[in-house]
């Protein structure tokens, strides 16, 4: 009959740590789909172990009960707890900051947080919750950015450009910025730098987020006065 109890309680383990991998999967698709620094795998064992910890977590406060001597007392979920506060290394690794200043890896950080939250509502046994929360994940990262896109205020419609320029005369760049804003471009930032022949403009401007890149880069390629461009989407 012992037996038939410890085998029950494996299983149950076992049930925990499927689920927590498949929903880590789903997680982790969403990832790997946008080829984001944490893909599938990061996500697979971030829900799992922190699954697996949270059941040792809540086991251990039961398996050394007190005694006359000693009295024990564990708190079911402090291993757990440390979970939430050491992600936050896994975290810091995806956030990068690039040479213009712009930061990057924000959703991927928070999304690896999820996962771990995830894993630990699965270890506590809250498996309808965790259900919901990954289900509520995907539809913030994915459906809200896109219906904003297409009913929230024009700043959500927009889409953030980064514009280098190189410009042979001094007395062009006003000309140069002036015609730039006449092709349905606005510009958020500029930075100027003299080079020894020539001079470095760089501009940050925002477009419609359905106009290519492209077709502003050829917008931009026809001004007169700019001898070459570089754009990157931000």
């Amino acid at each position: 009959m012992e037996w038939m109890i410890d085998f029950h309680i494996e299983m149950h383990i076992l049930i925990k740590l499927g689920i927590s991998a498949v929903l880590g999967l789903i997680i982790g698709l969403e990832r790997e789909i946008k080829r984001k620094p944490v893909g599938l795998k990061t996500s697979l064992v971030i829900s799992i172990v922190s699954c697996l910890l949270t059941i040792v977590s809540i086991e251990s406060a039961y398996i050394f009960p007190g005694s006359d001597d000693v009295n024990i007392t564990m708190d079911p979920l402090r291993l757990a707890a440390q979970i939430v506060s050491g992600i936050g290394f896994l975290g810091a690794g995806v956030i990068l900051r690039r040479e213009n200043d712009s930061i990057s890896g924000l959703t991927t950080a928070a999304m690896i947080w999820g996962a771990a939250g995830i894993g630990i509502a699965v270890g506590a046994g809250f498996y309808l919750e965790a259900f919901a929360g990954v289900v509520l994940l995907i539809i913030s990262v994915e459906l809200v950015p896109m219906i904003m896109g297409l009913i929230g205020p024009k700043q959500l419609r927009e889409k953030v450009i980064l514009l280098q320029l190189m410009i042979s005369e001094k007395e062009n760049i006003a000309e140069v910025i002036s015609k730039i804003a006449n092709e349905n471009i606005s510009i958020k930032n500029v930075r100027i730098k003299d080079l020894e022949h020539s001079h470095f403009v760089q501009l940050k401007i925002t477009v419609d987020q359905h106009r290519k890149t492209t077709d502003v880069y050829y917008s931009i390629s026809r001004i007169e006065g700019i001898e070459s461009v570089e754009i990157e989407n931000l």
